[in-house]
């Protein structure tokens, strides 16, 4: 079950994302146009401390127009080591520094249209500190026991699906 691309023509080049328009050929031999957005990849990562709390961010996210409540997470920059993407987001948005960082795999957040891929990572042994925020950030934090935050997945007050696959990972890792 494979598409082979026939054209590809980008339609807009952006700063995080660029949009492509590919026609292709389908397996049966007809063609079809699809509507590709590429981004360069993200983390997102999920500060753990000893007794079982957690952080996470509340922020506004324009295209949706409502406050989230989420993981820490962020772009990766061109080239960068996700590893190193993770604990540089963990210290802007939450002030917090890992002494441990353990790689728990990665999602495609809307493989439909978009090659988006995000890697996901539970950090620990946590010292905190202040927030580092880029200029055009707004972010607040919120500790809170894993139970309490999977009870909000649960009741639909945490609607991001990186955060709840990471909430998750960690809830079914702890046992």
């Amino acid at each position: 079950m494979e598409e082979k691309t026939i054209e590809s023509k980008v339609v807009f080049a952006g700063r995080i994302i660029t949009v492509k328009v590919d026609r292709v050929l389908l397996e049966n031999d007809r063609t079809s146009f699809r509507e590709v957005v590429l981004h360069p990849g993200a983390v997102a990562v999920l500060p753990m401390f000893e007794n079982g709390d957690v952080v996470l961010v509340k922020q506004f996210r324009y295209p949706i127009k409502e406050v989230l409540i989420e993981v820490p997470a962020g772009k990766l920059d061109q080239s960068e080591d996700p590893k190193e993407c993770a604990l540089r987001e963990l210290r802007e948005e939450t002030g917090i520094r890992a002494e441990k960082l353990h790689y728990v795999g990665f999602i495609y957040t809307s493989p439909g249209f978009s090659n988006e891929k995000i890697h996901l990572y539970i950090a620990e042994q946590l010292s905190q500190s202040e927030q580092e925020l880029d200029f055009d950030e707004i972010v607040e934090t919120v500790r809170l026991p894993l139970k309490d935050a999977l009870k909000m997945c649960m009741e639909g007050k945490i609607t991001d699906a990186k955060t709840i696959a990471l909430l998750s990972i960690a809830f079914l890792k702890r046992g």
